[in-house]
Order: C-alpha cells, then sequence, then structure tokens
C-alpha cells in the first residue's frame, strides 16, 4: 500500500513537471475573421501609447511573440524589420506585442534596431482580448500568432502557427491580396 501511494505521488510529479514546460492554453476565445479587432492602449519601447484607434484607414500587422530577445522572437522581429519598408508601401503598421515590460522591449528594439513599436502588454489584458495568453514552460506568455487587421478595424486574416524565418513574406503575400481585393 505504501509503495503504492509513493509510485502515484512519483507520477503526479513527473506529470507536473512535465506540464510545466508544456503550453498549457489560458487564453479567451479569439476574435474571427471579419470581427471588430478588440481595442487596446499600449505603451510601446519609448513610452509612447498607441491604440488601435491611431491606425484607422490603415493596415495593421499585430504579431505576438513569446518572449524579447530569444530565438524565434528574434528571428521573426529582423525578418519584418528586413522587410519594414515593403509594408510600409501597402499602408501597413508592423506593432509587436508581447508580456514583456518598456524596458525590455526599448532594449530588445535597440540592440535589433527595430523600426517599429514593441507593445508592453504588461498585464496581458490584450493578450487574453485576442486568446493568445498561456502558459509556456513555467511562464506568462503571449502564443506566437499574428492578426492582419484592415482599415476598418476588422479581422482580416489570423495565423495560428507561425515559422519565425518565412512570416514575414508570408504576411506580405497576404496583404496584397487582401489590398488587392474590391
Amino acid at each position: 500500500m505504501k509503495r503504492n501511494i509513493t509510485l502515484t505521488l512519483a507520477i503526479v510529479a513527473v506529470a507536473a513537471f512535465i506540464l510545466s514546460f508544456t503550453s498549457v492554453g489560458i487564453a479567451n476565445e479569439q476574435p474571427v475573421i471579419g470581427a471588430a479587432a478588440p481595442e487596446f492602449e499600449l505603451s510601446d519601447q519609448n513610452g509612447q501609447l498607441h491604440s488601435l484607434e491611431d491606425y484607422r484607414d490603415q493596415w495593421v500587422v499585430l504579431y505576438f511573440y513569446p518572449k524579447d530577445d530569444t530565438p524565434g522572437c528574434t528571428t521573426e522581429a529582423c525578418e519584418f524589420r528586413d522587410n519594414i519598408f515593403a509594408f510600409k508601401d501597402l499602408n501597413a503598421q508592423i506593432l509587436g506585442v508581447s508580456l514583456d515590460d518598456v524596458e525590455s522591449h526599448k532594449a530588445f528594439a535597440e540592440e535589433y534596431g527595430l523600426p517599429f513599436p514593441l507593445l508592453a502588454d504588461i498585464e496581458g489584458d490584450v493578450s487574453s482580448a485576442y486568446g493568445v495568453k498561456t502558459r509556456m514552460g513555467g511562464m506568462t506568455v503571449a502564443k506566437r500568432q499574428t492578426f492582419i487587421i484592415g482599415p476598418d478595424g476588422s479581422i482580416a486574416k489570423h495565423y495560428e502557427k507561425v515559422k519565425p524565418a518565412e512570416h514575414s513574406r508570408q504576411v506580405l503575400a497576404d496583404l496584397k491580396e487582401l489590398s488587392a481585393a474590391p
């Protein structure tokens, strides 16, 4: 009997350990294509406030990422940086969002010369509103997902699976199609 209890406790401990290193969702429902994008007001790496309303009449690429200065997040951010002029030609604003603070965003943006706002969703409210807030490796982070928001403020495209090295080019191609649509 004692051996069974010990074995059961060991199994529970191992399961808890494994779960702490896997993504366990805590996100709310995600907005659907065609729905109004959830509003937000967040500070960027320079302490300047940004709201969705600031970008009415232009495309917004709202990309969520887990953590500043990590390999995948750095690759994704630098790919957006390297294509910044193509996005501007399409009247699109890139906005990166994570749960990191303003100081972390500032260091990240300066280190990699990121020419677009990185928004600090410290409380995770915006990540929750977009349904991307999750637990990963024992931390609360934003899932790596992107939303294209149309000039009218509605969700035009949602990327649930993102490959950091390819994502910027994929978003650009889709924006070109969306911009050309009547």
